[in-house]
Order: structure tokens, then C-alpha cells, then sequence
């Protein structure tokens, strides 16, 4: 498609994908586009780029319709693959870099790939493989390439801590309208993307902005000091953080946090999991409630909730009411319907029908009537506004009792010494379940901080029973980058070592 077409096409309908970066080039040739080590390349620089960077999978047989697995670290080689990927007519399906051979093999042939893009150490017997950081021949034209539309716009995968990874097939094709913005963002904002791209609010936050004309500064890695460092450097308008981060940042010395200039920021998004009532009215007071965004969903986007942080004020713990475009109901374990303040299984149905949005590969979702579920557990007030319990499988029943991991984590995160923790229930003779802590301490506070001190300190926070009866302690980080535990796996490793 020629550069004048692109020019004056009106931006209120999907373009292809394949497009976007050319369209925005044709508005302002200096564009800033991907922010990533100190070095900003503009749209011009990223279209290119990812043309000769097509050329090159292109080479390797990849066609139109086909599926590239895209396992590399954030970095600008992510952006421009994706935009490859997409300028074929292909698929990403998107994984973690640091995935070992066995999990990435069982993604593989599910997804049954034309390419792997990896690490060198994750090259896969019998598969078309692309070493990641194999430098593109400058002899490849930068010319742009014929215009074709991916059948699916991109592919996560979810699952792979049980050792039975599924791949979420979003249904919408590789087209995407550019004046279409992320949640909370406004034409010509500046965005921080501080999460892992192979979890999809990180990818999605940061492509949409692509796709819209934005600027993402990417860290690469997150690190709560580099991240206050870059709003400040970049004059961020935008971020999407997860709790753990919050926290993280939040455990900065206040003098330290506090000598940042945060005033470009006016959107501090955040979700992934539930974030603490303390952390977030902690960020509340240090930025203001206008400032401040919580979502609920997953990557299958079948449903979800969205606060603000002046309505936070006003049903603190929610997370929201229900977005436009959808339905939630909260069910028991009958299928019925839970009175206000009941705690059920929270369904959704998005208006345009079940499965509209996306198609699982390797697993069904948990259905009733068409509506489905995140799997969580949680409740409404009188006025809609929804509260999340916890998971269902992560649920602990002790001694009858149920006890929601989530809870207490939020408690055991108060305390000064706590950087982190994850409660799962082990099997107990006498109680069914008995509630296990691990905890994430620097190695210096474990000498005045042990599990007694955590009952004392939780002893006002949480009913007895909630309380955890054994504590373990750790200073290896219990969470990822996206807030994400493995909590099967912590489970089974610590069932496995007690037998």
C-alpha cells in the first residue's frame, strides 16, 4: 500500500496491522515510537526495520496464516518480530524467553508453529528455529511489503504451571483501528511498559499504544528505582503496574520516593491480581484518587471490571463494576444465582454471545448456560460493585473453614520485613488442610523477624483460624515481574517433599 494512501485514510476503521506503523510515519516522519535502553527509535526506524526483519522470516518459510512462537525478552527485537510477524500475514504466539525445553515443547505442539523465535538454549529437535539476537542482513530491503491480514491477531498461552499449558486464540483478526486507545490514554501520551510482553495486559497496553501513535518506554526488566527514574526522565503519562510492583516501589525509602517529579503521570493502571486495601490507599494518598485505575479480567477478555480510584474510596476492596459490552452474574456451586454479599463463582457473557472473543487449543472453559469463568471467586454490594474472594482451586478448606490464600497474603504483606508471600494449604491428618506461609524476607530480617513474630503481627488483622500454622522463609522472589506465582507448583513441591 502506497505511502499517500496511507496518508490521508481516515483513521476511524480497523486498518491492518500489517499498516499501522507506515500510517503513523506518513503523520510525522520523527515520531517516537519504542523507547528501550536509553535509545528511542521512531516509527519510521520501527517500520523498517520490521520490514527487513519480515523479509527475513519470510526466508525461513513463514507465509501468511502461519504461527511464529515469539519466545524473546522485552527488547526492541520483540516490537520489531511482532510487526514482522504481523506484516506476513502470520500469528505471534507469545511465550516466556525463560520457559525450560519440556514446557516450550508442549506449547510447540499445540501451536504448531512455521517458526520458533528463542533463546539459542531452547532450540527445539524437528522445528524451524531462529536463534533470538541473529542480526538481520542489511542487504534485505526496508521497502514495505504487500499488505495481508493475520486470521488471528495474536495468541497467549496460559496454564503451564500445571504442566498443561493452553493456548488463548484471540478471535479478532490482525486489524486494528488507530484511533482506538488503551484504557485511560490520550493521542500522543507516553506510556511505561514495566511487565513481561509475554503476559498479555503488558503486550496489550503497550501494541495498542503502537497501533494509536503512542510512545512506550520499555524497561526490559522492572526495577522499582529505574521505573520512578524513567517516569520522570520520559515524562510518563501512563503506566500499568501490578501489585507486586506497587509494592515494590512502595518499599522504596520514602526520600527516596518522594525526590521523583511524578507529576506527568495521570494514569496509574493497574491489575493481574487483587491488589491489598492498605497498598492501594498508601498510593491513593501519595497520588490521588484521580489518578489511579484498577481492572479485572483475563487474556480470554469474555468479561471484566474496571475502578476508578474515587469510586475506590467509596467500596473499598472492589474491584469495580462490570464494563460495558457485558454481563457478569456471581453462581454457587447449584448455578444459582448469589444474594449481595454472597460469595460465588463470578461469570461472565460478553452481548455479542459465548466465545466471541477468543478459542481455547488444549483445554474447555468452565461453562453455564454460555456464561464462563476466570475461575475466581467473589461477591457484589447493593450496588454492583464486585469484590474478589479468591480463586476457587486455590481455595483452603481447614478444618471446615474456608480460607482465602489472598487475604492473608495481604495481611502478611503489611508487615515491614515481608517483601512478598504465598499461602497454600497442605495436607493435614486432622484438619483436611492446614494453611502454609512462605514468605520472601531479606536474609538480615529473618534474624528479628520469625513466625511467631508473623502470628503476633497478624493476630489483630485476621480471625485465628485464618491464620497460618506453619511459616517458611525464603529471600528468592516468590512473585514474577507480572505479579504471578506459581502457587500449583509451590503446593506440589512441598507435598512432595513432606512424603
Amino acid at each position: 500500500m502506497e505511502r499517500d494512501r496511507l496518508s490521508v485514510r481516515p483513521a476511524t476503521s480497523p486498518m491492518p496491522i500489517c499498516d499501522l506503523l507506515a500510517y503513523h510515519t506518513s503523520k510525522d516522519l520523527a515520531r517516537p515510537a519504542v523507547t528501550y535502553d536509553g535509545l528511542t527509535t521512531s516509527y519510521a526506524e520501527l517500520d523498517a526495520r520490521s520490514n527487513r526483519k519480515a523479509r527475513q522470516l519470510a526466508a525461513l518459510g513463514v507465509r501468511e496464516g502461519d504461527v511464529v512462537t515469539l519466545a524473546v525478552p522485552n527488547s526492541l527485537e520483540f516490537y520489531e518480530s511482532a510487526f514482522a510477524i504481523w506484516k506476513l500475514g502470520a500469528t505471534p504466539n507469545i511465550v516466556s524467553s525463560k520457559l525450560p525445553p519440556g514446557e516450550l515443547r508442549a506449547i510447540v505442539e499445540l501451536a504448531r508453529p512455521r517458526l520458533i523465535i528463542s533463546e539459542e538454549a531452547a532450540r527445539l529437535e524437528g522445528w524451524e528455529f531462529l536463534a533470538a539476537g541473529t542480526s538481520v542482513s542489511e542487504d534485505l530491503s526496508t521497502d514495505p511489503l504487500p499488505t495481508k491480514i493475520a486470521p488471528r491477531w495474536k495468541i497467549h498461552t496460559s496454564g503451564g504451571s500445571t504442566g498443561r499449558p493452553k493456548l488463548i486464540v484471540a478471535k479478532q483478526t490482525g486489524e486494528y483501528d488507530p484511533a482506538k486507545l488503551p484504557v485511560g490514554q490520550l493521542p500522543g501520551e507516553t506510556m511505561l511498559n514495566p511487565g513481561p510482553l509475554y503476559h498479555n495486559a503488558p503486550f496489550v497496553g503497550s501494541f495498542q499504544s503502537l497501533f494509536a501513535g503512542n510512545h512506550v518506554v520499555e524497561m526490559g526488566r522492572f526495577d522499582p528505582l529505574r521505573a520512578l527514574e524513567l517516569i520522570e526522565r520520559y515524562k510518563v503519562n501512563w503506566v500499568n503496574f501490578v501489585p507486586t510492583m506497587m509494592n515494590r516501589i512502595w518499599r522504596l525509602p520514602d526520600e527516596q520516593r518522594k525526590s521523583f517529579d511524578m507529576s506527568s503521570i495521570r494514569v496509574v493502571f493497574h491489575m493481574a491480581s487483587v491488589c491489598p486495601q492498605w497498598l492501594k490507599q498508601a498510593w491513593i494518598d501519595w497520588l490521588g484518587p484521580d489518578r489511579i485505575m484498577e481492572v479485572y479480567g483475563g487474556s480470554e477478555l469474555f468479561g471484566g471490571t474496571v475502578i476508578t480510584g474515587r469510586e475506590w474510596l467509596a467500596h473499598k476492596g472492589s474491584v469495580g463494576k462490570v464494563q460495558p459490552g457485558y454481563r457478569m452474574r456471581i453462581l454457587d456451586e447449584q448455578g444459582n444465582e448469589c444474594a449481595p454479599g454472597e460469595v460465588g463463582e463470578i461469570y461472565f457473557l460478553p452481548d455479542k454471545g459465548a466465545n466471541s472473543t477468543y478459542e481455547y487449543v488444549g483445554a474447555h472453559a468452565k461453562s453455564v448456560g454460555g456464561w464462563q469463568t476466570y475461575a475466581d471467586l467473589g461477591h457484589v454490594d447493593e450496588e454492583g460493585y464486585l469484590y474478589i474472594a479468591d480463586r476457587r482451586t486455590d481455595m483452603i478448606v481447614s478444618g471446615g473453614a474456608n480460607i482465602f490464600p489472598a487475604e492473608v497474603e495481604a495481611a502478611l504483606d503489611q508487615h515491614p520485613d515481608v517483601q512478598s508471600s504465598i499461602v497454600v494449604g497442605l495436607p493435614d491428618s486432622d484438619l483436611g488442610q492446614r494453611t502454609h506461609a512462605i514468605v520472601q524476607m531479606a536474609r538480615e530480617a529473618r534474624e528479628r523477624t520469625n513466625g511467631d513474630a508473623l502470628r503476633a503481627f497478624l493476630s489483630d488483622k485476621l480471625v485465628r483460624y485464618k491464620i497460618p500454622r506453619t511459616f517458611e522463609f525464603t529471600n528468592e522472589n516468590l512473585r514474577d515481574d507480572a505479579g504471578k506465582a506459581r502457587r500449583s507448583k509451590l503446593r506440589e513441591e512441598r507435598i512432595a517433599s513432606a512424603s
